[in-house]
């Protein structure tokens, strides 16, 4: 045991902690991770199976799903996963299946684009690119949304609700809503994409209201203990980032919390991080707003942790969410408990697109097949 599986031996990370239904064995959690290696027809892959199974080896680990489509209209990117059909919740349900067998657990993360989508992806369906307001990102690559009419907002709704209960049909322990990183559910939230002037946009609580629709929509249809939200307050990623999100979102946990009192999770991403990248923020750009709403329910805290992490332990979360780190050390968990040196990542590999594509996504070795001693030397949490 080397000094950083002492120190950490002090902290709550190696204990159980209940979330909604299940019992964690250590707050180690795998985070939502975009990879691109689903079928074409949003169909999880097979090497899928093996890759969620590579992170449910240390017993009792939450993981969340990639970003999974709730409809083909909530697509637009290519080769990522949904969960709207048979064939891919039969899937869904291989995967779900293996993790459990190594006792481990799963969420599904459910999601739609908005704004962010490919047009070229969706026209050929008969679907648009559509946003709460008319608000494109500024990309020369990206599309010219279409404001969703108020009467269209029920039926997005209903998508979520299905696509919960499509999730539970698959074998999930619940989902997370994506309301984060400037896609549908963050672009009704901030008022830099929502210019509406119904009852969906202009005020915090306008603003909140689609928001607080779909998880009132999940939670009648798969209940409060397996629903969770990610959220990402301070995130400029494709082209967001209000002036001053803590008026917004504090207004937001606490009707959730209020509402919900049995809400799974709050789950939060640091602005340390935006998209896949690292940047560096003032001191006072910082989620202890949210955390001190949300206490003392479970609350999940993801990226880019630059300090020593038995240092930010006491800090954050009641999970420390890990992904690029976990995608590169398959038994991380095992390996902060131990002590053992972490695998490097590769970025070039993030996003290879396709159902054939295993470099960077499933052949990362564990210690055990690799011997510790020939890990390349990676410490946490400096970047490779």
């Amino acid at each position: 045991m080397g000094e950083l599986s002492r120190r950490l031996a002090k902290t709550a990370l190696f204990t159980p902690l209940k979330v909604g239904n299940i019992q964690l064995q250590h707050r180690v959690a795998l985070a939502p991770l975009t990879r691109n290696r689903a079928h074409p027809d949003g169909t999880p892959s097979e090497i899928a199976i093996t890759y969620y199974s590579q992170r449910a080896s240390f017993p009792g680990t939450l993981l969340i799903t990639e970003g999974t489509f709730i409809a083909p209209e909530a697509g637009g990117l290519a080769c990522a996963p949904g969960i709207y059909t048979e064939k891919q919740i039969a899937a869904w349900k291989k995967i779900t299946d293996a993790v459990h067998s190594r006792g481990s657990f799963i969420f599904c993360q459910l999601w739609a684009l908005g704004r962010a989508a490919s047009g070229s992806l969706l026209k050929p369906h008969g679907f648009d690119v559509i946003g709460p307001s008319a608000i494109p990102i500024k990309s020369p690559r990206a599309d010219q949304p279409r404001a969703l009419r108020t009467e269209e907002i029920p039926h997005w709704t209903g998508l979520y609700a299905q696509a919960a209960k499509n999730a539970m049909a698959a074998g999930f322990d619940g989902v997370e809503i994506h309301g984060a990183n400037g896609y549908l559910v963050d672009q009704f939230i901030q008022d830099v994409s929502n210019d509406r002037t119904d009852e969906y946009g202009g005020s915090i609580e306008n603003r909140a209201r689609f928001a607080l629709e779909v998880i009132d929509a999940i939670t009648s249809a798969v209940g409060q203990e397996r629903t969770g939200i990610r959220v990402s307050p301070w995130s400029p990623f494709q082209d967001m980032r209000m002036a001053d999100p803590k008026p917004t979102f504090s207004y937001l946990a606490q009707e959730i919390n209020s509402r919900y009192p049995n809400f799974a999770y709050l789950h939060v991403t640091e602005p340390r991080v935006i998209g896949s990248d690292d940047c560096k923020v003032p001191p006072e750009e910082n989620n202890n707003f949210l955390r001190q709403i949300w206490r003392p329910k479970v609350f999940l805290d993801a990226g880019g942790f630059k300090e020593d992490v038995a240092d930010v332990v006491p800090t954050m979360g009641d999970v420390i969410v890990y992904g690029r780190y976990f995608l590169s050390n398959p038994d991380l968990p095992l390996r902060l408990k131990e002590g053992i040196p972490l695998s490097k990542y590769d970025r070039r590999t993030f996003y290879l697109v396709g159902p054939d594509k295993t470099e960077g996504y499933i052949d990362y070795p564990t210690a055990e097949e690799l011997g510790a001693s020939k890990i390349p030397r990676c410490d946490l949490p400096r970047k490779c």
